[in-house]
């Protein structure tokens, strides 16, 4: 079974992402909206170890607040609209948001 999990939460304020990124299967995606998609700032350690993952963690990224924060999508990932985030939701197995 595929899970979509959701984060919105900044990595640099709690330890959601880490959390999430532990139980992540091969099936699964993440998705990153809100204040979570800081952990795509240059430079950061957080993205250092996201990259370090990317040849096995598929990652969308909310494209609205990459651009609400001037941070730029990597290219290893996908950036998605309102619409993909539905699309991506009726993908998926199901939805886990870390709320």
């Amino acid at each position: 079974m595929s899970t979509l999990h959701v984060l919105s939460h900044s990595p640099f304020s709690d330890t959601r992402l880490g959390s999430c990124l532990r139980i992540l299967s091969t099936k699964d995606a993440l998705l990153l909206c809100g204040d979570a998609v800081y952990a795509l700032q240059p430079q950061s350690s957080i993205l250092k170890g996201l990259e370090e993952q990317s040849d096995t963690l598929t990652l969308f990224v909310l494209e609205e607040d990459l651009l609400a924060r001037s941070i730029e999508c990597p290219p290893w990932a996908t950036c998605v609209d309102y619409p993909g985030f539905v699309e991506l939701s009726i993908r998926y197995d199901k939805v886990n948001s870390w709320l």
